[in-house]
C-alpha cells in the first residue's frame, strides 16, 4: 500500500517549536481546534477504573500470565505460538516467532510489576530466554531473527510441525520490530539483564528492509514485509532480488511494502527512525488513506475526504473515512490490533494529540458503536484471532478499513459495501449482521482509551463463558456462544502489556518511550494533523 499532501500546517502551543525545528511552515491556531469529544490525550490509562475493577483486572492478569508460563519451554525460555488443552499438560504448537518471544519478555516485566512473580524470578525467566536467543541462528549481516523457530530447541524451522510441509527461512520486518521493542523494554526495566538485551538488539539493522525508492514520487522509502535469505518459495512469484543493506549476499524481498500508517508495522518504523537506520521522512511516506483521484482508486472501501499538508518536505494527503458521524483514518482491515498495539509502547495519543490522540479515541468509539448499535451484538471489540470452531481469521470493523474485502465482524462474513461515490454502487450498504465474533485482547487494547466501557464488556464476556484457567479465551461468537478455547501467545501478551500500562503504572510505555525514542519520535509525530474528527 502507499502515500500524499500539501497545505500549511496549523498547530498551536508547544507544537510550534517542534515544527520549527523540522522546518515546517506554521501559523498560530486556537488552543484546540478539534470538535468537542473528537480526541486529544484524554484520560491516562486506568483513569476511571474503580478499586474493585482494578483488583479484578489484576486477577485476570494472574490467569493470563499462567497461560504464558504454560506456553513457555522450561529449558529454552521460548514461548510457543499457541496452546490448547489444560495448563498442567498443554499441547504446544511446536513453533514460535520473534513476536511470540518478545511478548513473553514484556509480559514477565508486567507480571513482576503487578507482584505476580518476584524480581528474581522475573530476571531468571528473562535471562533464560535471552541466553537462548543469543545462541539462535540469525541473519548475520542485519542481525535479524528468522520468523519461525522450534520453541523446544531454538532451531530455525525447515519443516512445519503440523503437516510436515517445507518452510522457507523468512525474516519479517514487523516481527523483528516487536522483538526489538521487547528487548528495549528489558534493557530499561530489568537491570540484571540490560547488558545482554542490549547485546541482542544492538546489531538489529532495519535498513535491511528499507527500500529507499518505494515512493519515488515523494523521494522517500518504505519497509518491505521481509525477505527470504535462501531459496524463494515457488508460490511467491513477486519476490524481488536485492540487498538494501549493502552487506552480505542478495536476498529475495517480498513483493509488497508496508505502506499504510494505521498499522502495527509502525513499531518497526519508530525503532528504525529513532536509531538513525532510516530517514525520519519515511514516517510521512505511508498512506493515511489512498488518494481521492477520480475513479482511479475506487476499489478501496469508500471515497476518502481530506486535504494535503506538508511535513519535512513531504506532501501528505490527510484523508479520512466517514463512519457514524466520525472521520477516521482507517487501517487496512479496521481492527483494534492495527490501530492500538503500537500505542502499548508509545504514548501516541499524548505525543501526537492532533493525529493519534484524535484517531485512537474515535477508532475505539467506532468499534463500540459497531458492536452495540450498528450490528447489535451486545458486545464489541474486533481484532484478528482464533476462529470459533477452528482456524484463524482477521476480525474488524469493515467500514473503517481500507480493504474492500474487509476484516469482518461476524461468523457469517457479512461484508459492508456502501460503494465509491460517483464511481461504483454499493452492493451491501445496510447489512444485517449475524453471529458477531468478539476478541478479548481488543478490549484490553481499548482500555488505554475507554477503560470503563472496555472493562464492563469484558465482565460480560466472562458471563458468556469466554474465560478459562488461563484467562480469556481467544475469541467468542456471541450469539451462538461458541468459544475458541485456545490461547495465542501474541494475544495474551497484548493483554499483559495493556494491563501493565493501565494498572501497572505504565510500565511498558515508561520503559520503551525513552532515550532516542522520545527524542526522535515525539517531535516527529506531534507535528502532524490527521483528517480525523467529528463531522460538523
Amino acid at each position: 500500500m502507499t502515500s500524499f499532501n500539501r497545505r500549511t500546517l496549523l498547530i498551536g502551543g508547544a507544537a510550534v517549536a517542534a515544527a520549527g525545528a523540522f522546518g515546517i511552515t506554521t501559523s498560530t491556531a486556537a488552543a484546540d481546534p478539534r470538535p468537542p469529544g473528537a480526541g486529544g490525550p484524554g484520560p491516562r490509562p486506568g483513569d476511571g477504573l474503580p478499586a474493585a475493577a482494578v483488583r479484578q483486572v489484576r486477577r485476570w492478569a494472574a490467569d493470563t500470565w499462567a497461560s504464558l508460563v504454560a506456553m513457555t519451554d522450561e529449558r529454552t525460555g521460548l514461548t510457543a505460538d499457541n496452546i490448547d488443552g489444560p495448563l498442567a499438560a498443554p499441547h504446544r504448537s511446536g513453533y514460535t516467532s520473534p513476536t511470540n518471544i518478545g511478548g513473553y519478555l514484556w509480559s514477565a516485566i508486567v507480571a513482576r510489576e503487578l507482584g505476580l512473580i518476584s524480581k528474581p524470578e522475573c530476571s531468571s525467566r528473562i535471562r533464560s530466554t535471552l541466553r537462548t536467543l543469543s545462541t539462535m541462528t540469525r541473519h548475520e549481516p542485519s542481525g535479524m531473527f528468522y520468523n519461525w523457530y522450534d520453541e523446544a530447541t531454538g532451531e530455525v524451522l525447515t519443516t512445519w510441525p503440523t503437516d510436515g510441509s517445507r518452510v522457507y527461512p523468512f525474516l519479517s520486518s514487523v516481527d523483528n520490530g516487536w522483538l526489538a521493542a521487547a528487548l528495549m523494554v528489558v534493557q530499561q526495566a530489568d537491570r540484571p539483564n540490560a547488558a545482554l538485551a542490549r547485546k541482542l538488539w544492538d546489531p538489529m539493522n532495519f535498513a535491511v528492509f528499507y527500500n529507499p525508492a518505494a515512493r519515488a514520487d515523494l523521494g522517500v522509502g518504505l519497509l518491505r514485509g521481509g525477505f527470504w535469505d535462501g531459496e524463494k518459495p515457488d508460490k511467491e512469484t513477486t519476490a524481488v532480488r536485492g540487498n538494501y543493506l549493502g552487506s552480505g549476499p542478495e536476498v529475495w524481498y517480498t513483493g509488497f511494502h508496508y505502506d499504510t500508517t494505521v498499522s502495527e508495522t509502525r513499531i518497526a518504523s519508530y525503532i528504525a527512525i529513532a536509531r538513525g537506520q532510516v530517514p525520519a521522512q519515511h514516517y510521512f511516506g505511508t498512506w493515511r488513506t489512498f488518494p481521492d483521484v477520480g475513479c482511479a482508486w475506487s476499489w478501496q472501501e469508500q471515497r476518502p475526504i481530506g486535504q494535503t499538508r506538508t511535513y519535512l518536505g513531504i506532501d501528505v494527503f490527510e484523508g479520512a473515512y466517514t463512519y457514524r458521524g466520525m472521520r477516521i483514518v482507517p487501517g487496512w482491515g479496521g481492527s483494534m490490533f492495527e490501530s492500538l498495539m503500537p500505542a502499548m509502547f508509545v504514548p501516541e495519543e499524548e505525543w501526537a494529540p492532533r493525529s493519534w490522540g484524535v484517531n485512537h479515541r474515535l477508532t475505539v468509539r467506532a468499534q463500540r458503536e459497531h458492536g452495540l448499535d450498528e450490528a447489535q451484538y451486545g458486545y464489541w471489540g474486533f481484532s484478528p484471532a482464533s476462529e470459533p470452531g477452528g482456524g484463524y481469521r482477521e476480525y474488524g470493523v469493515d467500514a473503517i478499513g481500507l480493504n474492500p474485502d474487509g476484516y469482518l465482524s461476524d461468523a457469517e462474513k457479512t461484508n459492508y459495501d456502501a460503494g465509491y461515490d460517483g464511481c461504483r454502487a454499493g452492493t451491501n450498504p445496510t447489512p444485517t449482521y449475524g453471529d458477531g465474533v468478539v476478541t478479548p485482547h481488543a478490549l484490553f487494547l481499548a482500555m488505554h482509551m475507554e477503560p470503563g466501557p472496555a472493562y464492563d464488556n469484558l465482565v460480560k464476556l466472562v458471563d458468556l463463558g469466554a474465560y478459562g484457567e488461563g484467562g480469556f479465551y481467544d475469541a467468542v461468537a456471541v450469539r451462538s456462544r461458541t468459544v475458541a478455547k485456545r490461547y495465542l501467545s501474541l494475544d495474551q501478551a497484548m493483554i499483559m502489556g495493556s494491563i501493565g500500562n493501565v494498572i501497572g503504572g505504565g510500565v511498558i510505555r515508561n520503559a520503551f518511550a525513552t532515550g532516542d525514542i522520545r527524542r526522535q519520535i515525539r517531535p516527529l509525530i506531534e507535528i502532524e494533523e490527521f483528517g480525523a474528527g467529528l463531522q460538523s
